[in-house]
């Protein structure tokens, strides 16, 4: 599964964080890596859980991967969009939840936010080998089959329809934040007491420490090299999901073309910010929000943070400014001298 998403390669900045910050016995851990939903997934189980609690974890990943992938062939969400313009589909609560979720952050942000985007997604195939710039006119079409109040949803079926040929869904901007909060009720269920969950940068930490010592979370240096990071988010059991134009982008005439679409113009977005980072406690919540906030730009998308109740941003922007949203100067700290606050 190809998620389009800067939330890829930042594991081992995370994991170097946590390994500092956690400092249990190594042989008390259970540890387990494997790719899956198209990236790196780490587990880290600190204190608690056995190999049958990872493995549990991995099954429903791939379960989740085979059932709402738009790039692999025989998933649900692949005959959804394969009946566009012919038949509603019937899918799985999982998928149907899923879809829900992204519709109702759609209706939330106008559009800015739209899981109908997958046709334009294929037309600029970044993160792929033949990503490129389109036509204008194929651009122009394309964003005529993007609009998420057109999606025919039937609760009582669980059925999926796109009416007009040639839509397409791709979850790939909430898909893994779903995923985590499914691995999340996985831990409980196996009683486990502290863990790292890393699903390719969609972090979440579960439990508390054996010290007692709160959680640390690094935000990605969207102007270096992987590892480095500009401040530290510390706090209680949360999830840390960053969106940025530094991971997935190809490069034309001296020009970075990133993963984020406008849905509104059919090209990367372009506001000035590099990456936005969201804490709080729901990661399905935490992944479309990173990419709403974003794509809204700093003004709009501050704005509708302030909106919603525990949760926090950091935006980054263009001239290494930082910009918090309220509250979340209580749970983040700047520790880069590359980087200025900003109000």
């Amino acid at each position: 599964m190809t998620y389009r998403s800067s939330k890829v390669f930042v594991p081992l900045l995370f994991a170097a964080l946590f390994f500092t910050a956690c400092a249990p016995s190594a042989q008390s851990e259970v540890n387990r890596t494997d790719f899956v939903l198209g990236t790196v997934c780490t587990v880290r189980l600190i204190d608690g859980g056995t190999n049958k609690t990872t493995d549990e974890v991995f099954a429903r990943l791939r379960q989740i991967e085979d059932r709402m992938s738009a790039n692999k062939d025989g998933t649900e969400i692949a005959a959804v969009n394969a009946n566009a313009g012919i038949k509603p589909v019937a899918v799985s609560p999982d998928t149907f939840f899923v879809i829900s979720k992204a519709l109702e952050y759609a209706k939330l942000t106008n559009g800015a936010f739209d899981p109908t985007v997958g046709p334009l997604v294929k037309l600029w195939g970044i993160g792929t080998d033949g990503a490129k710039i389109p036509a204008q006119k194929d651009i122009t079409a394309t964003l005529k089959l993007i609009d998420y109040r057109k999606v025919e949803l039937n609760a009582s079926a669980k059925t999926v329809f796109l009416p007009v040929k040639g839509m397409r869904l791709d979850l790939g901007a909430i898909a893994k934040g779903y995923a985590a909060d499914e691995v999340d009720s996985i831990l409980a269920k196996h009683k486990v007491k502290a863990a790292v969950i890393d699903l390719g940068g969609n972090v979440m930490v579960f439990g508390k420490k054996k010290d007692g010592s709160l959680w640390r979370v690094g935000i990605q240096n969207p102007d270096s090299s992987r590892g480095e990071y500009i401040g530290l988010v510390t706090g209680p059991e949360m999830t840390v999901v960053t969106s940025g134009i530094y991971e997935r982008f190809f490069m034309q005439d001296g020009k970075r073309y990133h993963h984020i679409l406008s849905t509104s113009n059919g090209y990367p977005v372009d506001n000035g910010l590099v990456s936005v980072s969201i804490i709080t406690h729901s990661s399905i919540d935490a992944d479309a929000l990173s990419t709403s906030v974003f794509a809204l730009g700093l003004k709009n998308g501050m704005e509708l943070i302030k909106s919603l109740k525990d949760v926090y941003a950091v935006f980054i922007d263009s001239a290494n400014r930082v910009y918090l949203s309220p509250g979340a100067n209580k749970i983040f700290t700047l520790t880069s001298k590359d980087f200025t606050l900003s109000e």
